[in-house]
């Protein structure tokens, strides 16, 4: 019977209601040993009804070893990985170790998972029950956590508990003591004293288990409170059961409590005499159970207390013990952890054992139990300061990998410890330039990262300095600093000793670069300008569009087989020097690539171009909203912070387009908060309450804002560069386009010629205005930028007293901005239109969508119409946006009504 669990088995029924009425949901259930977690889950189980249930609990044994924890999970469903995906089906092949394969991204794992339980809900509703979570291979939790924070219309319910850290992203059931009343209803059968009573409910403080567990012991007098924690109250308590128990008995439970596997335990206990009928003892005691093949404890606290009050001879014997029983490739994990566990002090053998056992766990993309078992094998190591140092760059890189920068600066730092004062590696064999080179990438990685944009930077020069292929890397660190940085490498880059990729990549951000400022050209008296000058003069024939060309088709071509974090820098230079056109092709071709070779934690640094490509080219505000919502759920589920940030401030943006005041200020407050703000979200922030101020008419703010965004260090990011035509528009209405002018002749060299011109029309004399409005309306450009163009025009030809001219102009910014939800532009296009001629401004559009359009689609619904639209399947489409199958087709039912269609087929036919 529980107690006082009302509230707790409340939202657990809910829960179990909700997939029983074909939703899904996921539950975390966190507290301390002890307070009822593990009893929450068998009521959920009680009460799973019709529900197919999968409960594993996680072994502290498994802890260091990559996706064990997700393995035990899908063991028994494993046999339906065939029906997945088949890049998430090799991932999660790789991930369990189930094929020879190269490890995927952990992403892919996810969402492999999520398809899986999907697969599996679909012979009926399920219940998934996880204990001890804290346990769990960080690798495995990350792949569970990606498919829980997906969970929508499977049919599933995913419940965890932990006493570890928070999980973000999923709802908690944060459990504390029993009150009063509960702990004594609980305590009520207890036969004990007035005075045990009381000691008992002041010791206990609500915690259930203590309540149940101490009063025995307290009867036999074996038992002193006070003066521990809880917890360790407890194991003082199963202390106390332990003692009685024959010695055999107690050393089977210090084999059972490094080892749970019932062979492996009866095999090492021969080793010192012992066998099973020694373990009836502690199974009489009710301590432990034999569950399958495995030994399992009562509570994870017996198993605590068993281990740490066995004596370390003991322990050191059981796990080499231990070692030596589990033989076999296949076990060549376990085998060295329990090595490291039985080692005194350095030992070359089990380091060397640990190495490789982190280098598997880097194959199978386990980056975290990797860059343990490399700290522990560099901890064990005997051969010297550089096979220490090599170790530790090793765990470094790894733990960046993995997300962990505090780690991995940490490891890092360690590393940069054993190389100080030595000459060379030992052997002299030259490799510590190399070793120091990435000890210096990893520092300066993690800094970048936090924001510490300075210092990263000098630290990737270092590495640069030692392996000028690095230099690619110190360009981007080199873009957050200030432009005598820029200058600084630009010359580098050109003179640079490089081939193959890194040489096509090093071109490409040289040109760019040239472009962006206009190197060689006369009166552009830039720092970075004239560094570029001489060298591309030098090195590179035709004019500088040519070269930018040229560039761009050798970077792709170079670096079509690389890695796609390599890859991706070809997506963002091209937007530096105005080729969107390029930057829309690459992106959208590394993106499919991504998916298919199931690189995803790169993602959000692509689509992150690629949204901005879509927005700068012909992307409808929606598109590019959908690119940016599905990068911002992947920036966040892998912990990118920068490029979370990045996504929120061009949402800011495009919230900003909107003329939605309140969801631009909390997207820019969310993009700006914090010490250090990843300089594109920043100015993407910036640009975004510039606009706001603009469509609401506050152009003294809009032009203050866009001034400093221009003219303020890091003038040349993609989006400081791109406000000059919003900056051109704020001076001009305020009287003062002499403030725009230092900003609209570096834009001029982006080649935008649509909005080029509409600058050019805004600074001309009337006389001369017209020309580039109408050579600005024969280029094609972005609907809300055509819009723009057309308002202005309309407004010019209005004030000129042209009003039959300017009616068409504005009627068609109108019609667009209502189209695209811009709404203060579409009213300002309206009073505009009502000052031309009243009537006109009643005229309804022909253009406008009828009930066959997007109205009523939420953001997810409207990405999933239009990928099927394309003649994706449900699968195809759960792939791309990182949901399960049930889930889109779930969300297509809800849509097709909203469309008025009847079937998929009829969707292509929609606008």
């Amino acid at each position: 019977m529980l107690y006082g669990r009302e509230r707790e088995t409340t939202v657990i029924d809910r829960l179990l209601a909700e997939v029983h009425r074909g939703n899904s949901g996921a539950l975390v259930i966190r507290g301390e040993p002890g307070i009822g977690k593990t009893v929450l889950l068998d009521h959920a189980a009680g009460q799973a009804g019709s529900l197919h249930v999968m409960r594993r609990t996680g072994v502290p044994s498994e802890t260091d070893l990559a996706f064990a924890g997700l393995h035990l999970l899908l063991r028994p469903v494993l046999h339906q990985t065939a029906k997945l995906p088949p890049p998430q089906r090799r991932a999660l092949e790789a991930a369990l170790g189930l094929s020879d394969t190269q490890g995927a991204d952990p992403l892919l794992v996810g969402l492999g998972v999520l398809s899986l339980l999907a697969e599996v809900a679909e012979d009926g509703p399920v219940l998934c029950l996880i204990d001890d979570a804290h346990w769990l291979d960080r690798s495995s939790l990350q792949a569970l956590l990606f498919a829980a924070r997906r969970l929508e219309a499977e049919q599933l319910a995913l419940v965890v508990a932990t006493r570890g850290e928070h999980l973000p992203g999923l709802p908690e059931l944060r459990l504390s003591g029993l009150d009063s009343a509960a702990a004594a209803a609980l305590l009520k059968e207890a036969d004990l004293t007035p005075a045990q009573r009381y000691r008992v409910l002041a010791e206990a403080q609500g915690n259930p288990l203590a309540l149940i567990e101490l009063p025995a012991v307290m009867k036999k007098g074996l038992y002193r409170p006070g003066g521990l924690s809880l917890s360790h109250g407890l194991r003082a308590a199963f202390h106390s059961q332990v003692d009685p128990l024959p010695e055999a008995t107690q050393t089977l439970l210090v084999i059972a409590a490094a080892e749970e596997g019932l062979g492996e335990v009866l095999a090492t206990a021969g080793r010192f005499g012992k066998g099973v009928d020694d373990l009836m003892p502690a199974e009489k005691a009710g301590l432990i159970t034999l569950d399958g093949q495995r030994i399992t404890f009562r509570h994870p606290l017996i198993r605590e207390a068993v281990y740490q009050r066995a004596p370390m001879s003991l322990r050191l014997a059981v796990h080499a013990a231990l070692a030596e029983t589990l033989t076999g490739d296949h076990r060549a994990d376990r085998r060295a952890w329990h090595l490291a566990a039985a080692a005194t002090g350095p030992d070359e053998h089990v380091a060397t054992e640990l190495e490789r056992t982190g280098a598997r766990a880097a194959r199978r993309r386990g980056h975290a139990v990797a860059a343990g078992a490399y700290e522990r094998a560099a901890a064990l190591t005997e051969a010297g300061p550089w096979t220490r140092a090599r170790r530790l760059t090793l765990g470094a890189e790894a733990a960046t990998e993995a997300g962990d920068l505090d780690w991995a600066a940490k490891l890092a730092a360690e590393a940069e410890s054993q190389t100080e004062g030595q000459t060379g590696a030992e052997g002299r064999d030259g490799t510590d330039p190399l070793l120091r080179s990435r000890i210096a990438h990893v520092q300066a990685t993690a800094l970048l990262w936090r924001g510490e944009y300075g210092q990263a930077h000098r630290l990737m020069l270092r590495a640069a300095d030692l392996d000028p292929a690095l230099l690619v890397r110190a360009c981007q660190t080199a873009w957050y600093v200030g432009e005598p940085e820029l200058a600084e490498i630009a010359e580098r880059l050109v003179a640079a000793p490089l081939d193959g990729p890194m040489a096509a990549l090093a071109r490409l951000e040289a040109v760019a670069l040239a472009q962006l400022t206009g190197a060689g050209q006369a009166g552009r008296p830039l720092p970075l300008a004239q560094a570029l000058a001489q060298p591309l003069e030098e090195i590179l024939d035709g004019t500088l569009d040519q070269a930018l060309s040229q560039a761009i088709a050798r970077a792709e071509e170079n670096l079509a087989g690389q890695p796609p974090g390599l890859a991706a820098m070809t997506c963002g230079t091209p937007l530096i020097a105005g080729a969107d056109d390029a930057a829309l092709r690459l992106t959208r071709g590394l993106v499919t690539r991504c998916h298919a070779e199931g690189s995803l934690g790169v993602l959000p640094m692509v689509l992150f171009f690629l949204a901005q490509a879509e927005l700068f080219r012909n992307g409808h505000p929606d598109d590019v909203a959908d690119t940016v919502s599905t990068a911002l759920r992947v920036a966040q589920d892998t912990g990118q912070h920068q490029w979370a940030v990045a996504h929120k401030g061009l949402l800011a943006y495009l919230a900003a387009m909107a003329g939605d005041e309140e969801r631009c200020r909390t997207l820019t407050a969310e993009t700006l908060a914090g010490p250090a703000v990843p300089m594109p979200g920043a100015h993407w922030a910036d640009w975004a309450r510039a606009l706001l101020d603009l469509g609401h008419g506050r152009t003294e703010a809009a032009l203050t804002r866009l001034e400093a965004l221009t003219s303020g260090p890091g003038w040349y990011h993609v989006s400081a560069m791109r406000c000059v035509p919003d900056l051109v528009e704020a001076a001009v209405r305020r009287g003062e386009p002499g403030r725009a002018e230092h900003a609209v002749a570096r834009y001029s060299r982006l080649g935008q010629r649509h909005l080029t011109e509409r600058c050019r029309a805004l600074l001309a004399e009337d006389a001369t205005a017209e020309r580039h409005y109408l050579a600005a309306l024969t280029v094609q450009a972005p609907p809300f930028e055509r819009a723009r163009t057309s308002l202005l025009y309309g407004e010019w030809l209005r004030r000129a007293r042209r009003r039959s001219a300017a009616i068409p102009q504005l009627r068609d910014a109108r019609d667009t901005f209502e189209r695209l939800g811009a709404r203060p532009w579409a009213d300002r296009a309206g009073n505009e239109l009502r000052a031309a001629d009243a009537r006109s401004a009643d005229t309804p559009s022909t253009d406008v969508p009828g009930p066959s359009g997007q109205a009523g689609l939420t953001p997810q619904e409207r990405q999933i119409v239009r990928l099927a639209a394309r003649g994706l399947s449900n699968k195809d489409i759960a792939a791309q946006l990182f949901l399960s199958h049930r889930t889109v087709g779930y969300h297509l039912y809800k849509a097709y009504p909203k469309l008025g269609v009847a079937s998929r087929a009829e969707l292509a036919a929609l606008d």
